[in-house]
């Protein structure tokens, strides 16, 4: 397995849009973040000489010392590998390297596993944003039996770094279900 940029051609959409529902809303930064991609065979044999994108990130550079991490996304069949840990960890180990001071992240009062993934990953809750998935979604979202109403945002202060074979960019396959 390997992480590497996207190009907008190769944006997997539908792992995407299982992050966050409105395709608008996600336009309205993809074409001005960094699209890192979890990528699954050899490019060489798969078909057509691509690799298979089973998990995604996007990070969206806030200024010169915030970068915030905009949609993350495990492709189904691939979740509870490890694998979302593992991207994130590639993600904040380049945001330090790029001089990166704060990372921050968003998402729903309803994402139990989210908050639970993110505060393993070192993130720390900063603030509450209420009402925020009523204002900006045109419809409701519900998760876990909960109604998404507030939006919860997550803050990394000072970027730590990760393990050089997360961080190397060559995610070998028995790394990648293993715990860390």
């Amino acid at each position: 397995m390997q992480v590497r940029d996207l190009t907008p051609a190769e944006w997997p959409w539908s792992l995407l849009l299982d992050a966050d529902p409105c395709r608008e809303l996600i336009d309205a930064y993809l074409h001005q973040s960094t699209v890192m991609g979890l990528m699954e065979g050899d490019a060489a044999i798969a078909p057509e000489g691509r690799s298979l994108t089973i998990a995604v990130i996007v990070l969206l550079q806030r200024d010169q010392q915030v970068v915030e991490v905009m949609n993350i996304a495990v492709a189904p069949v691939h979740q509870g590998k490890k694998l979302g840990k593992l991207l994130l960890a590639a993600a904040i180990e380049r945001s330090r390297q790029q001089g990166t001071k704060r990372m921050i992240v968003g998402t729903g009062n309803s994402g139990i596993a989210q908050l639970a993934f993110y505060q393993k990953m070192g993130f720390r809750l900063e603030a509450i944003d209420r009402g925020y998935f009523v204002r900006t979604y045109p419809e409701p979202i519900f998760e876990n039996g909960i109604w998404c109403r507030d939006g919860q945002r997550l803050a990394q202060r000072a970027i730590a770094s990760c393990s050089p074979k997360i961080c190397s960019g060559d995610l070998h396959e028995t790394g990648a279900g293993s715990p860390s």
